[in-house]
């Protein structure tokens, strides 16, 4: 088993916490692996199995707790003294009013520490916010980085074999159980399906799904590039759907909340504020993308360029698209009071791409770090602006 240590260092000082601890994520991106290593980790300081209280709704066994108020009654009743308890709930989105039963065990029962996991935005509603009063803590749980994939496969990172199979078919961890092509789209067909199923058709009672599926094959085949409502509806009006751009909105807002893709909002360099329009989507997992895009132009810079947002994301970046007098900068990734600027190749393999990546920070005039990302070996930095070699980057924490 892969130890993530970079979530489990983060998730750590809350052990004790009467803060509920929330992790999110897309389905099957690891997070009841995770709740399995605190548990672990809890009971080897001594804590034994009957002050631990693990559901996982996902099971069968579990079905009629479903119900809140008789999941409020069976955790009350599982707590016998004033020792702490540790609660894992795990997947609690598949629970009907799972927020109230949260505050209530929260507010009337002071030797208690709640963790639950969940796969969509409602966990992160303003309706969870609101009735938990700021009394949670949030972390994001992603598929696995190209570090820990290397970890937990054993590969050589430098091997540009390993390297591409990570490109193609994601970082979904039980991805990795599979050999050939066919088993690992026929396990990320399931995952996708069931997210589809669970997550967004049911919730939407949408009766179209394969206008459904269209919108998400253009997102995918134009990731990257500046989101157009105008031009996804005049596509779909080639195929011969039509949708309003209600319908369309409601529907990317819905992948969104799935966690399949995320929305990257624009910054203004100079006016030093974020635009809320042309932003650009991209896809939590490229094993997901792989199986559903339809495009034979889905590779090379903008895969690169994928994995570099996800990267920054999973090491706790905010990350805008920067958009400067000239032109735009791949990325602005914000954390701690820190800006870095970041751009984004596949190789720098003639003058012309090399002045192009280097000379898109020529508008910017502070004096934050600047970076070119690429596969290519060679050092190729100049003028102060940093080049790295994308695979030394991806393993290391440092940046």
């Amino acid at each position: 088993m892969l130890i993530r240590e970079d979530y489990l260092s983060k998730i750590r000082g809350f052990y004790n916490s009467d803060l509920v601890k929330i992790l999110v994520g897309i389905r099957r991106c690891g997070k009841s692996v995770i709740l399995e290593q605190i548990v672990n980790e809890i009971k080897n300081t001594g804590v034994k199995d009957d002050y631990i209280i693990n559901i996982n709704f996902e099971f069968i066994e579990y079905e009629d707790l479903k119900d809140y108020k008789k999941l409020n009654s069976f955790i009350k009743e599982k707590i016998k003294d004033k020792k702490m308890y540790y609660v894992f709930l795990d997947e609690i989105q598949n629970v009907d009013r799972f927020e109230d039963v949260i505050n209530s065990l929260r507010a009337s029962i002071k030797n208690i520490s709640i963790f639950i996991t969940g796969s969509n935005s409602k966990m992160l509603s303003d309706e969870l916010s609101t009735v938990l009063s700021g009394r949670y803590v949030l972390f994001n749980i992603n598929p696995l980085s190209y570090k820990e994939y290397i970890n937990l496969t054993k590969k050589d990172a430098y091997e540009m074999d390993s390297f591409w199979d990570y490109v193609k078919w994601g970082g979904l961890p039980n991805r990795c159980e599979f050999k050939n092509e066919t088993d690992i789209k026929n396990y990320l067909h399931s995952v996708f399906d069931s997210i589809i199923l669970r997550d967004i058709v049911k919730r939407l009672n949408l009766q179209d799904t394969i206008l459904f599926d269209m919108i998400l094959q253009y997102l995918i085949d134009t990731t990257g590039r500046e989101f157009s409502a105008e031009n996804i509806i005049k596509y779909l009006e080639k195929e011969y759907k039509k949708v309003s751009s209600e319908t369309l909105y409601t529907y990317i807002d819905a992948l969104c909340k799935a966690l399949i893709i995320r929305k990257v909002y624009r910054y203004d360099v100079h006016g030093k504020g974020i635009l809320k329009t042309l932003n650009k989507y991209y896809v939590t997992d490229l094993g997901i993308a792989q199986i559903k895009h339809n495009s034979n132009n889905f590779k090379n810079y903008v895969l690169l360029e994928n994995i570099v947002y996800n990267e920054l994301i999973s090491r706790n970046y905010d990350v805008y698209i920067g958009k400067t007098r000239n032109g735009e900068i791949d990325f602005i990734a914000n954390k701690d009071g820190s800006t870095k600027y970041i751009q984004v190749t596949y190789e720098l393999n003639n003058e012309e791409v090399i002045e192009r990546e280097f000379g898109a920070f020529n508008p910017i005039n502070d004096n934050y770090p600047k970076y070119v990302i690429s596969l290519d070996k060679q050092d190729f930095s100049r003028d102060g602006i940093i080049h790295i070699n994308l695979i030394d980057w991806l393993m290391d924490n440092n940046f």
